[in-house]
């Protein structure tokens, strides 16, 4: 227990309790301890009854059940493993950063749940966080299923086409790609390449709550051109390559 302890206290700050709370809020829905049905994204109690809290325990919650259950255990594990990327490395020292992404993210999937009356929504965010570590580290390689290899970029794609036809959904994952899209297009490529404003500053009142934990900040708009091998060849279940891949909604 002291070194599932260790490593969940070494984790940083937002990854740990976005994981925390998945899990939590899982188990608590399965066990019947909260009622499902009130962790939901419901339109007409969230809007008429004013239950805000669905806007946040539906990203959190995930029904589980014998058909189920590895979907769940495969979005923690990108959860996990995307969310610790950017958060240790492009957005390394800038916790104020990194939560107005999750912040936007999560907004922009609430809004499309509302309008798509959809009541789960942890696998557009989960693909959104995904879809943004693949775009600032197009060129690194991640390998998938049968040791077939590609660049990162590629990846939400992949997962989508694979979700499409195997189990024949993928509108989860189409509407996280596009909320992650909507990110990189607003924070990187309009202001840096159509050199119009940036719209999406990160809030003073973020920066006073997680201030930078270094004076230098650098700018992490694009991949950088030189790598090692070693850094450039990633695997999609982390830095081993274990030869397969799994798809995501299996």
């Amino acid at each position: 227990m002291s070194d599932v302890r260790n490593w969940f206290n070494s984790l940083p700050i937002f990854t740990r309790y976005w994981l925390l709370c998945t899990i939590v809020c899982t188990l608590v829905g399965r066990f019947g301890l909260v009622n499902p049905t009130s962790l939901i994204l419901i339109n007409d109690r969230f809007i008429n009854n004013f239950e805000i809290w669905r806007a946040a325990t539906s990203v959190f919650f995930y029904p589980l059940n014998p058909g189920t259950g590895f979907h769940f255990m495969i979005n923690c594990y990108f959860l996990y493993n995307y969310s610790l990327r950017l958060e240790r490395g492009e957005y390394d020292g800038r916790p104020a950063d990194y939560c107005f992404l999750l912040l936007f993210n999560w907004i922009c999937c609430v809004i499309i749940g509302l309008i798509g009356e959809f009541h789960f929504l942890m696998d557009p965010m989960v693909l959104s966080i995904l879809y943004v570590w693949c775009q600032l580290n197009k060129d690194a390689i991640v390998n998938f299923w049968f040791g077939t290899q590609f660049k990162a970029v590629y990846l939400p794609w992949v997962l989508f086409a694979f979700n499409l036809i195997i189990s024949g959904g993928g509108m989860m994952e189409l509407f996280g790609i596009l909320v992650g899209h909507l990110y990189v297009f607003l924070k990187f490529k309009y202001p840096q390449e159509l050199g119009g404003p940036e719209f999406l500053n990160t809030p003073k009142i973020l920066e006073s709550y997680f201030p930078s934990q270094r004076g230098n900040i650098r700018w992490f708009g694009a991949v950088p051109t030189q790598r090692t091998q070693t850094q450039q060849t990633r695997n999609t279940f982390g830095g081993h390559n274990w030869g397969r891949g799994y798809v995501l909604g299996e």
